[in-house]
């Protein structure tokens, strides 16, 4: 039988999926049924996700791996309430801005050791499995382990975005091949990228999980596989030493949220960029966006509010340690008020206010008894990195690009600090009760897909799938913007004449790749999945 497996000539719809007893919804449909066979089994959404987070970075090695940074918002039916826990790594401390400058680097480089971070996400796993979990991480793991022993077949998408790695890392390894043939043995078939439906398996990944099982992730910051990391990195240039690794830990911190239009918006405070999400919902929540979404009227205010939410979290996000901007000030209405006096009929160039003055997979779970967990895993750039540690089947993530060499800003490079973060999960309540999990991954895409997904949900009574679809826009900087081809071509039209710099895409795998679900009054699971990868959602 032949055919092309990368054409689609005709347009596809999704419906909404129902579940009772549990539903996990992700871009692989494997991680999806590995998630729903650990709540069968009799785990819950916290196992679920941790199950799913330990498979993805071998089912999507182009979006996250077992050097990767997490974050996750979780939503405890025993406790009630909402609890967010930070795997964002920190920066060698054998590493500065001085030292980046002084190699010749007037920006943070994307490649090699220099943007090279202490991985969270093994320590998120253990975290969210001691506090909530019910079941062994090896119980959790066995799925990942058998997988990667087995092999499974490449997606479509993940063959897509795999093709670009290899182009990307290729020249690397023939220029440092010290630093980067590891990476090309790891993931290339004799140096050519895996294709779709071809098999791809991974011993050395299988062998690292079972040691991360056996001592609940300890062994990758105080054993044997933190040993193997830090050997490569003074090998061949890196900046790791075993302290980087033996005082980290992922930690929980206390969600930040906006109320907006009856509901209660959840986001990761900082170090990550989730505040954009809530600052932006802040100054749309005094707009009027009318009754018709595909209108150049509403897509010119998102796209103004976006803007200058995007703006200001650029300037104040950073490690909370080192932010001199109060998120508080930065969420009040009244800065709110301020920076919604700021849209006009025109598109602007927007500049940082002044708030004190007066990458990536993302997945949801959810379970029978009430526990939901929305959480997001990444490597960053693609295979982040390009680092990976020989024999471990481990890429680390390249999370310190974001980090600033100006040394006036709050988000510049100092060894033991976390960077400004791009992955950000999302959780809607109302009236203090639990409507589920949401988020949109890729870059800094991703507060623009959950502004885009938020207000077609509030304002425009979406359905989960409904809110997916929907074609979306990017702001890319000063007045430009990207939309995607389903947009109206009077809107479009009408952008351009509001002073906006309109560019069509053809291609939407940069638009965002989300996921969500929802708990009705009645208590069923519904479920939204992403229509620009090969999302799945498997329901019980």
């Amino acid at each position: 039988m032949k055919f092309d497996p990368m054409k689609y000539a005709y347009a596809s719809r999704r419906n909404v999926i129902y579940a009772k007893k549990g539903m996990a919804c992700s871009t692989s449909p494997i991680a999806s049924q590995v998630g729903l066979e650990i709540m069968k089994a009799g785990g819950n959404a916290m196992d679920a996700a941790v199950a799913m987070g330990t498979v993805m970075p071998l089912v999507e090695p182009t979006s996250n791996g077992l050097g990767s940074d997490c974050f996750a918002l979780v939503w405890s039916a025993r406790d009630n309430r909402l609890f967010g826990l930070n795997g964002s790594g920190v920066a060698p401390m054998a590493l500065s801005a001085r030292k980046v400058r002084e190699a010749g680097h007037s920006s943070m480089p994307k490649d090699g050791w220099i943007p090279a971070m202490v991985p969270g996400a093994p320590s998120g796993w253990a975290e969210l499995r001691r506090r909530f979990g019910t079941k062994s991480m090896a119980e959790l793991m066995a799925p990942a382990i058998q997988y990667a022993r087995e092999g499974f077949c490449v997606p479509v998408n993940v063959a897509r975005l795999w093709k670009g790695g290899v182009d990307r890392f290729a020249a690397a390894a023939r220029k440092e091949p010290e630093v980067f043939a590891p990476w090309m043995d790891c993931f290339t078939k004799n140096g050519r990228p895996y294709g779709a439906g071809e098999t791809f398996a991974s011993p050395d990944y299988a062998a690292t999980l079972e040691e991360l099982a056996a001592t609940d992730c300890e062994s990758y910051y105080r054993g044997d596989i933190m040993r193997k990391i830090v050997d490569f990195s003074r090998k061949t240039g890196g900046f790791f030493d075993e302290s980087d690794f033996e005082s980290y830990r992922a930690g929980w911190v206390e969600p930040i949220s906006v109320d907006y239009k009856g509901y209660t918006v959840f986001e990761m405070p900082p170090n990550g960029h989730g505040i954009t999400v809530l600052m932006a919902l802040n100054i749309l929540k005094g707009l009027e966006l009318g009754g018709e979404r595909e209108s150049a009227g509403a897509y010119h205010k998102i796209i103004e509010a976006t803007k200058l939410a995007f703006v200001d979290a650029k300037k104040f996000v950073a490690d909370p340690r080192y932010m001199r901007t109060k998120v508080e000030d930065m969420l009040s209405d009244r800065y709110a008020g301020v920076r919604r006096g700021l849209i006009t009929g025109r598109a602007v160039c927007p500049e940082a206010g002044d708030p004190s003055c007066g990458g990536t997979v993302y997945f949801c779970t959810a379970d029978g008894e009430g526990n939901m967990v929305s959480y997001i895993q990444s490597n960053y750039m693609g295979f982040g990195s390009g680092i990976v540690v020989p024999g471990t089947g481990i890429s680390i993530q390249n999370r310190g690009a974001n980090f600033s060499l100006d040394p006036e800003s709050d988000n510049c490079l100092e060894g033991g600090k976390k960077s400004y973060h791009t992955i950000i999960p999302g959780f809607l309540c109302k009236d203090g009760r639990a409507v589920g999990p949401f988020g949109v991954m890729g870059g800094f895409m991703q507060p623009q897909g959950h502004i885009q997904v938020m207000v077609n949900t509030i304002d425009y009574h979406m359905n989960p799938q409904e809110a997916l679809d929907a074609p979306r826009f990017q702001w890319v900087g000063e007045k430009k913007i990207q939309l995607e081809r389903e947009v109206p071509a009077h809107v479009a039209q009408s952008l351009a004449g509001m002073g906006h710099e309109v560019e069509v895409v053809n291609a939407n795998t940069g638009m965002g790749r989300g996921q969500i679900i929802w708990r009705t009054e009645e208590g069923a699971l519904v479920g939204g999945t992403e229509p620009r990868a090969d999302g799945t959602i498997a329901a019980w």
